[in-house]
């Protein structure tokens, strides 16, 4: 029999949720890898749009839940998957076989290194679909090469890891806000210029009835010139307006993609009649 001074037995706390393994002040504590280690302010809840859906595909078991965690409450509906094969079904029955019943999101969030199909293909895979679903990649690894690899197969950010939550949430507020503003803009079937005709709705060019295949930035920086003809871009306009305002790679960039543009659909790169530079100032497309 317990005597009347003996404590009684005390409740097991309850299981932490994901934020709060990852928001310890305590210096004792390990910083897990993968995840910014200070604390995290929450931001105020801001309603998402109503049935904005977020797919995040992600390995690492513990990211994944914060994330999912993290999106939820903000009010999207999340589908989380952790291998590669999976997320490329699911890609695959709602794309390319275009099946109503498929769950279909209005972002990707996805991780680099999966098992079985790692995130560049399955990156390479949607755009290959003439998809326009905003994608952003997380991945550790942080060099330059990788991240202009990421966004050249058609990614719409790229955040490294370590990264905060509330950065992280930003960015997809960011994207969704760049989706909407595309999809409220008047679509026309087709851009014709001299020999070129750009079809925005098919992610599609051709020249002269050919059909001409272009990469992903190159499609969007035709289609920003054909949209406006004769205006002068700058190299930091495009790479604002094309990959981004948070792009952190080199503004030669944008030269490299012009040269790739000229090469395929000039009768004489080294003489375009397109792409015209205008020099001490950038491009433009007549």
């Amino acid at each position: 029999m317990r005597s009347r001074n003996q404590p009684r037995n005390q409740p097991h706390d309850p299981p932490k949720r994901p934020s709060q393994i990852i928001q310890s002040d305590d210096p004792k504590v390990t910083p897990v890898s993968g995840i910014a280690s200070r604390p995290l302010e929450q931001p105020s809840p801001i309603s998402a749009p109503a049935r904005t859906k977020v797919l995040v595909v992600e390995d690492e078991a513990l990211i994944r839940d914060t994330v999912v965690f993290s999106l939820e409450e903000e009010g999207y509906e999340v589908h989380a998957i952790e291998d590669g094969r999976l997320a490329l079904d699911l890609f695959y029955r709602s794309l390319e076989q275009h099946d109503s019943n498929a769950w279909q999101p209005d972002l990707v969030i996805l991780d680099l290194m999966l098992p079985h199909v790692n995130g560049l293909d399955l990156c390479r895979f949607v755009r290959s679909q003439a998809s326009t679903i905003p994608i952003l990649i997380l991945s550790a690894k942080g060099t330059e090469t990788d991240r202009v690899v990421g966004l050249e197969v058609g990614a719409d950010d790229y955040l490294t890891k370590p990264f905060g939550m509330r950065e992280l949430i930003a960015r997809c507020r960011a994207l969704l806000r760049r989706s909407q503003r595309d999809d409220d803009e008047p679509k026309q079937d087709s851009l014709c210029r001299g020999d070129l005709e750009l079809f925005p709705e098919q992610c599609r060019v051709s020249r002269n009835g050919q059909s001409v295949s272009l990469a992903p930035k190159e499609f969007k920086i035709l289609e920003l010139f054909m949209r406006n003809p004769n205006r002068v871009w700058s190299r930091e306009q495009l790479l604002e307006r094309v990959w981004g305002p948070d792009f952190m790679g080199d503004s030669k960039t944008v030269d490299v993609h012009i040269r790739w543009l000229r090469e395929k659909l000039e009768v004489d790169p080294s003489h375009p009649q397109h792409i015209q530079t205008v020099r001490g100032f950038g491009y433009r497309f007549s």
